[in-house]
């Protein structure tokens, strides 16, 4: 079957695919228009493969909301570039629709979900891109939440949040829940809680976190409390662990200890931390040093429990204290009842290219 040159414009403005390609394979389909196309998606599914080991870190975190269900999604390419690309975005947004209308229960289903708004799989959407833009893609996560959920998407997809929220349908359709919604949202965007709340901190966790606080407190003796770093000051002398000139600076400083670690030598502080690891049974027993390591950990709990932390917009309260205010306001409960967040490409590692290295490796 003969072709001209508008079957081959045809078969590009129906593919994306450069010229070359596309006469190829209506030569290689005897100038039939489907099979030229199937055979280009073939040959894409090759291509695919072969660039599938390509460091995929960019791409973008998409959402979608139909006031029922949420969705947020991450579709990951090679490139920035590609990222910001209509092609790319459209098909993000049209897998995070999928995601909230065919309720996938993992990737391989999500895949396998007729595309919205489109033709066929999420698979062959995917694949319909990767044969125009030919960078290597890849859905990697996604999640969806029903019920009363604010959305929030970032610097044109660079980070992502879903927040749901426990409150009657009444409260949820008032415009002053969106405005709260929309800024517990950006709170979580900005500041990455890891939990919910304290409550949600596993005993295992608190040991953990409390255990990392006494060895970092003890690793760090010049932050002590007064007591007990004089009490590991006096072992150091009487066991004559420091240097004589250190001993020397001590005595002259010791009425006025503020700035006596800015006068003593490199090896005094590893001196006192290692005295006071000797002694951590007697220090982690001082009611003095428990209170310094239970604020520490609120401190911390306050950083990484979201209903903790101070509410950006005004630090005077927290972001727990501020959804209860703006409850108060409409007369009603609300309670945020999970969080998710995206950040596009967190936790992948990129490649880093030694050019230095590869031209070394070009000319010998």
């Amino acid at each position: 079957m003969a072709f001209t040159a508008k079957d081959v414009v045809a078969l590009r403005e129906k593919t994306g695919v450069g010229m070359m390609d596309c006469k190829k394979a209506l030569v290689e389909a005897d100038g039939d228009m489907d099979k030229a196309v199937e055979i280009l998606r073939e040959k894409g599914l090759a291509s695919a493969a072969k660039k599938s080991s390509r460091v995929a870190a960019e791409g973008t975190v998409s959402t979608y909301n139909d006031g029922k269900a949420a969705s947020l999604v991450e579709v990951n390419c090679e490139t920035d570039f590609v990222a910001k690309g209509e092609p790319f975005v459209k098909l993000a947004n049209q897998i995070a629709k999928t995601v909230v209308e065919a309720n996938p229960a993992d990737i391989d289903a999500l895949l396998a979900s007729k595309v919205s708004d489109g033709n066929g799989t999420v698979e062959e959407a995917v694949q319909e891109v990767f044969l125009a833009l030919r960078e290597n893609m890849k859905v990697r996560r996604f999640e969806r939440i029903e019920g009363h959920v604010v959305s929030y998407i970032h610097a044109g997809g660079t980070v992502g949040v879903l927040v749901a929220f426990d409150a009657d349908d009444a409260i949820a359709a008032k415009p002053e829940f969106e405005t709260m919604g929309k800024d517990v949202a950006m709170q979580i965007a900005a500041m990455s809680p890891e939990y919910l709340g304290k409550d949600d901190i596993s005993d295992d966790e608190l040991a953990k976190m409390r255990n990392i606080t006494v060895e970092s407190a003890l690793n760090k003796p010049d932050s002590l409390p007064a007591p007990i770093l004089k009490d590991l000051i006096a072992t150091a002398c009487n066991e004559k662990r420091w240097s004589d000139a250190d001993i020397a600076m001590y005595e002259e400083k010791k009425d006025n200890m503020k700035f006596l670690f800015n006068f003593l030598s490199e090896d005094a502080i590893p001196v006192l931390a290692q005295i006071a690891m000797e002694k951590k049974a007697d220090i982690t027993a001082n009611p003095i040093f428990a209170k310094v390591v239970d604020g520490r950990i609120n401190k911390q709990i306050k950083e990484i429990c979201l209903l903790e932390q101070p509410f950006v917009k005004e630090d005077s309260m927290n972001v727990a204290r501020y959804v209860a205010s703006v409850a108060n306001t409409l007369g009603g409960d609300i309670k945020v009842s999970k969080f998710v967040r995206f950040a596009k490409g967190e936790g992948i590692e990129k490649k880093q290219d030694d050019f230095a290295a590869e031209i070394a490796s070009m000319v010998k």
